[in-house]
């Protein structure tokens, strides 16, 4: 594991999966405690829940695990029923990366690994050529992806972290969380988008403005009902605060998670049209943590920028294919802060 620190946070990055397997950060009081979800670095082998890593070829859901490009049509192997999830069964998540060496920047550290995934690898076409840069800066956590091809293919990468701002897995009720999206993905009995994009107003997903958790978990809604919780695409609107980046257009917050008895706050900056905010519905308390303890249902949260699930299936949604001669670029910034009550 190599660490990487800043004067706020402390992270160790793991080349398997090119995963966040540690991050701390301090609360009200100054006192830092883990804020993701991690394994002992053995474990992450046999992880079957994303715990921090980065993941595609396919982030989130393929129907049927099938999707024609050019008129050809590609399988991707099915590992969640009859879906595809982040890209078929040991996909990037569990592909091993190269470490370069860690680098000086201005208060803090970078480090970029790389991977490269065959053509043919779990059916997606293309050699794709993936790299990964995680930026510890003062209290932001970068992260920025790229990856090329040397023919069409598909590409929707994100990064899995669960985080916890309670700094023990704790129960996501107590949370206050803001999402800046007017509309939202409903989803059928697969989890997989209808194609339409509904508008928040009037239902439980409006989260346009900071709203305890419990009680939008506790709605009854049929769209909660079928997905065990919150694990739903917001199409973001522009609305959040934005963020100056040198490297790029500004980042534009998709979220704002708030925990009220510790103060840390986390607030998610990206470049991606949409994020899946998930409640860790499937944790079942079978995991065991890197220093004790397990997780289970809604014990963590997830915030993952990308495009929409399925969208090689649906030409209404904003495309996900890449071009020899083109980068794939996602960029990231998980801010952490602390209120004072």
């Amino acid at each position: 594991m190599i660490e990487l620190r800043s004067s706020v946070l402390t992270a160790g990055i793991t080349g398997h999966g090119a995963r966040i397997a540690r991050l701390s950060a301090p609360d009200r009081h100054g006192r830092a405690e883990q804020v993701v979800l991690g394994l002992d670095e053995y474990a992450y082998y046999s992880d079957r829940d994303y715990l921090g890593a980065t993941v595609g070829r396919y982030a989130n859901r393929i129907a049927d695990g099938r999707f024609v490009l050019d008129g050809v049509e590609y399988c991707v192997p099915c590992n969640e029923g009859t879906v595809a999830l982040h890209g078929g069964k040991r996909a990037l998540d569990h592909a091993e990366f190269t470490a370069e060496e860690p680098r000086a920047v201005d208060d803090g550290q970078a480090l970029t690994l790389r991977h490269v995934s065959p053509d043919g690898d779990n059916g997606f076409p293309g050699r794709l050529d993936v790299r990964v840069t995680y930026t510890v800066r003062g209290p932001d956590l970068g992260v920025e992806l790229l990856a090329t091809t040397d023919a069409p293919t598909v590409v929707n990468l994100t990064n899995h972290a669960y985080f916890t701002l309670a700094g023990v897995p704790e129960h996501v009720d107590d949370l206050e969380v803001a999402l800046f999206a007017d509309r939202f993905l409903p989803v059928d009995e697969r989890l997989l988008p209808t194609g339409e994009l509904a508008p928040v107003a009037g239902t439980p997903f409006d989260l346009r403005e900071p709203t305890g958790l419990g009680g939008r978990l506790a709605a009854g809604d049929p769209q909660l009902d079928v997905a065990g919780g919150f694990d739903h695409t917001w199409v973001l609107d522009g609305s959040g605060p934005r963020l100056p980046d040198g490297a790029g257009e500004p980042l534009v917050a998709a979220a704002h998670v708030r925990h009220p008895a510790s103060g840390r706050t986390l607030t998610v900056f990206t470049d991606q049209p949409g994020a899946q905010f998930y409640t860790g519905n499937f944790l079942d308390g079978t995991l065991a943590l890197h220093g004790g303890g397990t997780a289970r249902r809604r014990e963590a949260f997830c915030v993952e920028p990308q495009h929409f699930p399925d969208s090689p299936n649906r030409p209404e949604f904003p495309s996900t294919r890449l071009r020899p001669g083109q980068t794939y670029r996602w960029r990231s910034v998980y801010r952490f802060g602390v209120s004072p009550d």
